[in-house]
């Protein structure tokens, strides 16, 4: 075998177990323009709450433009793209707020659903993400997780 072949050789194993390592098919969730075209199911059932608070009414908004188009209208997830935030795996003892605020500027490696890995949100800032939280925060309790 020559040296070439020896080196394609190295570089197709190193690619397959990146591919293995992140499930084969990529380590991030399609990009948001991506997403929207794709129109996917929402994966829980969101009851929406009587009112909001101001500040969960201006996270409604950030949540909107920053973060529906993968995590789906309300936080009810998008089957085969993004999973519910409704739902009990992000109830606070579990997922603190500071959680959501690392997920959003820096990304997150997938570890309770199989979707990928999720890139840091671009353009977020820690303002947002606190009104985000807060928004998302309304929506679990409205729908039993505290």
């Amino acid at each position: 075998m020559g040296r070439y072949a020896i080196v394609a050789v190295g570089v197709a194993v190193v690619l397959g177990i990146g591919f293995w390592w992140t499930g084969s098919t990529g380590d991030a969730v399609a990009p948001a323009a991506d997403v929207t075209a794709q129109a996917a199911a929402p994966m829980v059932d969101v009851a929406l709450p009587e009112a909001l608070s101001a500040n969960a009414e201006i996270g409604k908004l950030a949540y909107d433009a920053k973060c529906a188009a993968c995590h789906g209208a309300n936080a009810a997830g998008q089957d085969g793209v993004a999973p519910p935030l409704v739902h009990k795996i992000y109830e606070p003892s579990h997922h603190g707020d500071a959680a959501f605020l690392l997920a959003a500027k820096n990304g997150v490696r997938a570890h309770h659903w199989r979707f990928g890995n999720m890139p840091p949100v671009e353009g977020v800032t820690d303002g947002d993400v606190k009104m985000i939280v807060a928004y998302v925060r309304e929506l679990q309790r409205a729908n039993g997780i505290n």
